[in-house]
């Protein structure tokens, strides 16, 4: 089976996140202000969900054209049902 993803990216990008979230703990434990650690947050957060949108855009490429081409359709689009719906509960 093929991977639906480019895994290195992904990788890569959830270790910069992993980055983030340490920082984000070293600024707590350093007492900066609650807004500056908002905003790292945030921008955690964000990183979070624009991989979220990688994975998902990787699953519809590869996982969901595989599963069409080779005739089993309605698993698949259950399958990418169940993806969106995992997606879209990332708030």
């Amino acid at each position: 089976m093929k991977q639906c993803m480019d895994v290195d990216a992904v990788t890569l990008r959830l270790k910069r996140i992993e980055g983030q979230i340490r920082g984000i703990i070293r600024m707590i434990e350093e007492d900066k202000p609650c807004e500056d650690i908002l905003i790292q947050i945030g921008s955690a957060k964000a990183a979070l969900h624009k991989t979220g949108q990688i994975v998902l855009q990787g699953h519809m490429h590869h996982c969901v054209l595989d599963g069409i081409e080779s005739g089993r359709k309605d698993e698949t689009m259950d399958r990418l049902f169940s993806a969106i719906e995992q997606f879209s509960r990332m708030v």
